[in-house]
């Protein structure tokens, strides 16, 4: 029996302290497996270069745990170790079986799905095991080998008798806190999370058989826990429709349909390879995010990816996969990384060539689906410049009547009758269609058309596009009177005399008790409501994005807003010819029609208004 100390050397411990001193102790168990898979993917790559006698057999991995010992074991049938490779990649941590494997073989398959360092991620297991045991036997003719050791620098190596090549990992999981690792349900679970898509078969006991089964004689079946062949592995002209949407289902059994995907495949400059599916989000902002999966070489690595995939795209769902991402990985890695970097500006890229292909080739499909690529295209207009100009040829309005437009086709169908003043051209647009029921009915009793601009990007969305379509202004329908987009020429004038005018001001002055209202009077249409309520459109913004915080360095600004007397309405001069104090009653109660119209009447206010009706009503 030989003994000895592992050589842990100061030139070589820093490596190890950088990246593998994990938070996560549920980590060991995915870099355990992953060494089963390097073992059984170099003894596959072996086989073809002809260097294996005999057959490779079952190359399964399996998972085993032992209760009544207190052990986890993963076993593979690989290529295993001889007592000089223990000693070598075990004893003696900094070196990596992997990268010597692959400066041998570099020129097999195989070879470049290598995923670990065997002999650095062993050592993860000590995180929760108080001794680890190998049991290994080589593919080459050489004695197999019994490993031990209790967690300190301390080890005891000697030849064994094993029958199968390959090797067996035992954990003896001692402290409490760990025991965990000891139940079913929770390595069922952690085999689930990291190894689904491992390209070898990893078997956890048997699936559960009901007890007619058993009595009918019918024997469990091997629980295998992944899919060695996931879709985004293969080749795009190989999978159907169906074969997206079953994986689709396959990662998320309980979602409804995705609308579509991308399959990803680039192999220069960087290696990536996924698929990227759009799920239905009919404008929900509170759809979790984290549904992107991040593998490296079908290990999973995190569902966090904010700094691989844009973060406009960070509700699309689906997988993506890059040996180029190690699998220790951190956020200060991605954020620094250079082909991170570039694989975000690649998915950015495809999502928008993607986009305009379906808006090319089939335009009704596309518009059926803007609710929910609205979410995705508005945020990217918004968040990059490059996207906006990739995407600012299929990026749509909706008016009102549910009609879609280009940002350009828009243009043309409002210039002839949306001349403002100084000549811009004005949208009309609601952000609450049945809220603003009444100046959306306005603009169209006046031929308006009007945007339906309603969710929360929307605010600041409006601003975007004003910076960026030439000579365009968005009016918010309730802004504005709709004689401030009339031609001068066109303009009507008021039927009340100047003397008139100053009396029915007076007279809603002395009704108005909000400092913050303005009265202001205008000769609209006699069809025009008698008393309206509209809001600075700059204000406005400002007070929007103020709440969202957006421009708390403006302090609590006030609400003000303007109360618009129709002076050509009939009820202008027939208030003026009643007498005291029914004048001041009838004026009082045009203007709470006008608050209650916009849901500002409330508490003492609406119950005084409740009863003036009440009694306006018997009279």
């Amino acid at each position: 029996m030989q003994q000895g100390t592992i050589n842990v050397q100061s030139e070589n411990i820093f490596p190890i302290i950088k990246k593998f001193l994990y938070s996560d102790h549920e980590i060991f168990l995915r870099e355990l497996i992953a060494n089963a898979v390097d073992a059984t993917q170099k003894v596959k790559g072996i086989m073809r270069l002809g260097e294996l006698k005999g057959e490779l057999g079952d190359l399964t991995i399996q998972v085993k745990i032992d209760t009544d010992k207190k052990t986890l074991t993963i076993s593979d049938k690989g290529i295993g170790m001889t007592k000089d490779e223990v000693d070598k990649y075990i004893n003696q941590i900094a070196f990596s079986s992997a990268e010597d494997f692959l400066e041998k073989f570099k020129d097999v398959e195989d070879g470049k799905t290598i995923i670990g360092h065997f002999g650095l991620g062993f050592y993860s297991s000590f995180m929760v095991a108080n001794k680890v045991e190998i049991f290994t036997k080589s593919y080459q003719d050489a004695p197999a080998v019994k490993w031990e050791c209790d967690g300190s620098p301390n080890f005891t190596m000697q030849e064994i008798e094993k029958e199968e090549r390959g090797t067996d990992i035992v954990l003896h999981i001692g402290d409490k806190e760990n025991e965990e690792f000891l139940q079913q349900h929770r390595i069922q679970s952690l085999l689930t999370k990291y190894c689904k898509f491992l390209p070898i078969a990893i078997q956890f006991g048997d699936k559960y058989l009901s007890e007619e089964d058993k009595k009918a004689g019918k024997t469990a079946e091997p629980n295998i826990i992944n899919n060695t062949n996931p879709a985004w592995t293969k080749s795009p002209s190989d999978l159907t429709d169906e074969d997206y949407k079953n994986f689709y289902r396959e990662l998320y059994p309980l979602a409804g349909e995705p609308l579509f995907w991308i399959h990803l495949n680039v192999d220069y400059p960087f290696n990536l390879t996924g698929i990227l599916y759009f799920p239905e989000l009919k404008q929900s902002f509170e759809t979790q995010k984290d549904k992107i999966q991040l593998y490296s070489n079908q290990v999973f690595v995190t569902d966090n990816v904010e700094e691989i995939v844009p973060e406009y795209l960070a509700l699309l769902h689906g997988v993506i996969d890059s040996p180029d991402i190690p699998l220790n990985v951190s956020r200060s890695y991605l954020q620094s990384d250079g082909n991170v970097k570039k694989i975000n500006s690649h998915i950015s890229k495809k999502v928008s060539d993607k986009l305009k292909e379906l808006f090319k080739n089939d335009r009704k499909s596309f518009e059926e689906k803007w609710e929910s690529i609205s979410v995705f295209v508005k945020y990217g207009m918004l968040s990059d410049e490059k996207f906006y100009d990739r995407s600012k040829d299929f990026g749509l309005l909706v008016n009102t009547a549910d009609e879609k437009f280009t940002f350009e086709e828009y243009q043309e169908k409002v210039k002839p009758n949306q001349t403002s003043k100084d000549d811009k051209i004005v949208m009309l647009y609601t952000s609450d269609e049945e809220a603003q029921h009444a100046y959306v009915k306005a603009a169209k009793d006046h031929a308006y058309d009007v945007l339906k601009m309603d969710t929360i990007i929307d605010n600041h969305f409006v601003n975007f596009l004003e910076s960026k379509l030439e000579n365009v202004e968005f009016k918010r329908v309730d802004a504005d009177t709709i004689d401030n987009l009339i031609p001068k020429d066109e303009q009507r004038e008021s039927v009340l005399s100047e003397e008139q005018q100053d009396k029915l001001k007076a007279l809603f002055e002395e009704q108005v008790t909000n400092k913050q209202a303005i009265i202001e009077l205008k000769p609209l249409s006699p069809t025009d409501a008698p008393v309206t309520i509209t809001r600075n459109e700059f204000m406005r913004r400002m007070m929007d994005m103020q709440k969202l915080g957006g421009n708390s360095f403006m302090g609590n600004m006030p609400e003000t807003f303007n109360l618009v007397v129709n002076t050509n309405h009939p009820l202008a001069e027939k208030i003026l010819k009643k007498k005291a104090p029914n004048r001041q009653k009838m004026a009082k109660q045009l203007f709470d029609l006008a608050l209650l119209s916009q849901n500002m009447l409330k508490g003492e206010s609406l119950t005084a208004f409740v009863e003036r009706s009440i009694e306006l009503a018997g009279e």
